[in-house]
């Protein structure tokens, strides 16, 4: 028995904003008015203008990204597909809090890349993700509205790109249309922007030369590299600390200095007279709001006589300012510039308040105790009134006085409703389609997490007025060597289980054993687990029963799987019952130091899948690059697999091996290769099997990696259903130990590879050609040459994703690769 629970990464701690934070505050109380930039997926922003949005002009600006760039490569991890997403979200939060912006999404999925904005918009259903635009631009009503792509189509990048621009130019259009999409207008109204911009380079013109004699008269020039005195910093520092942000993506960013120009150019709209601010003539002032010409007066006298030294010294005249906006009415802009306005008095109080749990996380039924901290710091006068609770039903009236600096501490124990939500993704609870996800409630739609699951509404009276300040239920724990730490708290099944891997492949007749894990979230439990199989498949037991003591207590199963005669490929799910409930997912927690713990709860199974297999060799050595499951799957067809690292890499380790195969982006991310791709290369030539997966043509570590020369390109094919031509069927690596015939390129997932070769030696032989539709073929994807008494491979096809996915033809003939020189085996 164990119990487990990773504790993993932060949570949001309660902020401790200083004087100058709240000094910024003031000036962005200062704008009414607000942006947007747009683009497709995380790290297509250009967080140098949102940075400068944000932070020189004070103008709220949000991050619309389309998709959460599920599609995309994973640098520090093996999470790809949905899990990626969800750990890019994260990340772009991580961002956004470090450029100043905020972040919206669509239910676009990142289906992988795409060549076209026509097959995008068609895989994504066009008018739901326009829809879904269109939602955003009303809820958040922005006066400007920068692409960071051109949606000429004969400018064409990743199709996802130029949809982006595209789709926005039409969503400019519709959002201020009454008939467009009426049923948005239940929770919001029409909405007109006034402008809308291409964020455009020298790239998109192909060369600096040519930009130089471009045609500015739309555009407006930006220098985004102002300094911030009161940070200490320049806007570029503060966008290049927001662009590293995007880890798994390897992006991080060196710091830059001095004056930059960004330029904007207008795509819609007027282009005002004075071309040196995107908002020109836009009034975004108090001014623009009926009433609020005064409502400017007060707060330039407040900022004027601001002292940074005692920020409650301005609380009077915060008051008296929030009582004229109040009587300004209830227009959403209007109490959204209240509630910033609350907040901002609260600082200037020097106002605490956290509410933790008594644990980390809790089953529904149960009850979990609350303690709230409440402390004023710098203010006398203030009175706790009440505490209300979202998530948990109770309210509670108080009346608790706050004296100055005395820390106030109130308990609470509410149970848990069968209603209450969880954390898992709220766009992954429904299935969806490639292009998108599904979200059945439309008010979710855009936000870029699940609410808090349980939070606490206090109310405060300040001089008579009363002010409402509402915090997330978060747990800490003190680390000896770290300090206190703040995680989520989470609300879990009563029970979840997991099978030890996504996918089992079964290259023969022979039962295998299959590993469970069954996790009890509540103590003092007792149920029955089943696993489900079709049939043809047989599985021993049936049925088990457990019982568990502890909370997080771990009991683990192993069941006998025996495969039919035939191929064959289904999901073998279990079902769990506590209780006369049934319980049928699986817990997944993405635990990285950078960002808050994400839990993402799915159904508990696993792909069986029947493969008429051979192969050759047994040990195979794998040199992990940016990260995956390439080595685990190797396992499931009998290989036994050894992790390499640089001190691994000599001349008699090496012979010990049948293959070398190195990982996905090794050339980009491990530095030391250089140092021993000699050795590689003499294994190959003493009779060993190297295989390179892909690489990016960009930051190789080193370029003369192969034994005859061979140049990577960016080519690739992003159909997976696209045609694969045998070009040397004769070779042994399509008949020996598996004869490969087309049936084994079907149903593979997201794409057939990427970053082929596009040049080469003759004395390598191209394996496999493929092309997307109206495409040159590529004939780089799997290219072999004879070295010595070895073989050396270079392969752009996508193992990383269709083993995982449990493609069989993808495994046969990757076990084909790996067999070259070495006789069959069982």
């Amino acid at each position: 028995m164990s119990c487990v629970f990773s504790l993993g990464a932060f949570a949001q701690k309660p902020a401790n904003p200083t004087s100058i934070d709240i000094y910024h505050d003031l000036k962005k109380l200062e704008v009414v008015g607000s942006a947007m930039y747009l683009a497709a997926h995380p790290d297509d922003e250009n967080t140098r203008v949102i940075a400068y949005l944000s932070n020189h002009l004070n103008i709220p600006t949000t991050y619309l990204s389309l998709t959460r760039g599920d599609g995309g490569q994973n640098l520090i991890g093996t999470e790809i597909r949905e899990e990626l997403g969800v750990l890019r979200t994260q990340e772009l939060l991580a961002a956004r809090r470090t450029d100043g912006g905020s972040q919206r999404f669509t239910r676009a999925n990142d289906f992988g890349y795409s060549k076209s904005p026509e097959e995008t918009k068609e895989i994504w259903n066009k008018d739901a993700v326009l829809g879904d635009m269109v939602w955003n631009i009303r809820k958040l009503r922005p006066d400007v509205i920068v692409n960071r792509f051109s949606h000429d189509s004969g400018r064409r990048t990743h199709g996802h790109h130029t949809s982006s621009a595209q789709l926005s130019v039409e969503a400019y259009d519709l959002a201020g249309d009454p008939s467009a999409y009426p049923e948005q207008l239940k929770y919001v109204q029409p909405w007109q922007p006034r402008r809308l911009f291409f964020n455009t380079s020298w790239w998109f013109y192909g060369s600096r030369e040519k930009f130089a004699e471009a045609d500015k008269s739309k555009m407006i020039p930006v220098d985004i590299g102002v300094y911030y005195p009161l940070r200490g910093k320049s806007n570029t520092e503060i966008a290049s600390e927001s662009r590293s942000k995007h880890r798994c993506q390897g992006f991080g960013s060196t710091s830059t200095r001095g004056s930059q120009t960004e330029y904007l150019q207008l795509i819609r709209g007027d282009m005002p007279g004075d071309a040196s601010s995107p908002i020109a003539e836009i009034d975004m002032s108090w001014s623009r709001l009926s009433g609020g010409e005064q409502i400017e007066v007060q707060l330039a006298s407040i900022i004027e006589k601001y002292d940074f030294a005692d920020p409650a010294a301005s609380l009077a005249d915060l008051l008296s300012l929030r009582k004229a906006v109040r009587s300004l009415g209830s227009d959403d802009q209007i109490m959204d510039k209240l509630a910033d306005l609350d907040q901002i008095i609260l600082d200037c109080a020097g106002l605490y308040a956290e509410l933790r749990t008594e644990g980390q996380y809790r089953t529904r039924g149960e009850t979990v105790g609350l303690d709230l901290e409440v402390i004023s710091r710098a203010q006398e006068g203030i009175v706790l009134e009440s505490v209300s609770f979202s998530g948990v039903v109770g309210d509670s009236t108080l009346q608790i006085t706050l004296p100055v600096n005395e820390n106030q501490l109130v308990q609470f124990r509410h149970e848990l409703p069968a209603t209450i939500s969880d954390r898992s993704p709220y766009w992954l609870r429904e299935e969806g389609t490639l292009g998108m996800y599904a979200v059945a409630d439309p008010t979710m739609i855009g936000l870029p997490e699940n609410p808090d699951v349980i939070h606490a509404t206090l109310v405060y009276s300040i001089a008579g007025q009363q002010i409402s300040q509402t915090i997330p239920a978060v747990y800490t724990s003190t680390d000896p060597a770290i300090g206190q730490e703040y995680f989520p708290f989470d609300v879990l099944p009563r029970v979840t289980a997991g099978i030890e891997k996504e996918v089992y492949v079964f290259g023969n007749d022979v039962t295998r054993d299959i590993q469970v894990k069954l996790t009890s979230h509540r103590p003092e439990q007792s149920g029955v687990l089943r696993p489900i199989v079709s049939a043809g498949w047989k599985v021993e037991p049936a049925r088990v029963d457990f019982s568990t003591t502890l909370r997080g207590e771990v009991r683990e199963f192993t069941f006998q799987v025996t495969p039919p005669a035939g191929q064959s490929e289904l999901d073998m799910k279990l079902e769990m019952t506590v209780d006369g409930e049934m319980y049928n997912q699986s817990l997944t927690v993405i635990d990285y130091e950078h960002i808050p713990r994400q839990i993402i709860l799915g159904p508990a199974a696993a792909r069986l899948v029947k493969v008429d297999l051979k192969r050759a060799g047994d040990r195979i050595g794998y040199i992990m690059g940016a990260g995956d499951k390439v080595p685990e799957n190797l396992e499931q067809i009998g290989y036994q697999v050894d992790l390499l690292t640089e001190s691994d890499i000599t001349a008699e380790g090496l012979a010990e091996y049948d293959a070398i195969m190195v990982g996905i982006r090794a050339l980009n991310t491990q530095k030391w290769l250089p140092y021993k791709n000699s050795l590689l290369l003499d294994y190959v030539k003493d009779g060993g099997t190297l295989v390179h997966q892909y690489n990016t043509n960009r930051r190789l570590v080193m370029e003369d990696f192969s034994p005859y020369p061979l140049q990577l390109s960016r080519g690739r094919v992003t159909k997976e259903e696209a045609e694969v031509r045998i070009l040397a069927p004769e070779h042994p690596v399509i008949n020996t130990p598996n004869e490969i015939t087309s049936a084994d390129f079907d149903h593979w997932v997201q794409e057939r590879g990427l970053y082929f070769p596009g040049e080469w030696s003759e004395e390598y032989t191209a394996i496999l050609s493929s092309n997307d539709p109206g495409e040159e073929a590529l004939d780089g994807g799997l290219l072999i040459a004879e070295h010595g008494d070895g073989y050396f491979v270079y392969s752009g096809y996508s193992w990383f994703r269709q083993l995982p996915a449990g493609v069989p033809g993808a495994f046969r003939l990757l076990a084909n690769i790996l067999s070259l020189g070495s006789e069959e085996r069982p």
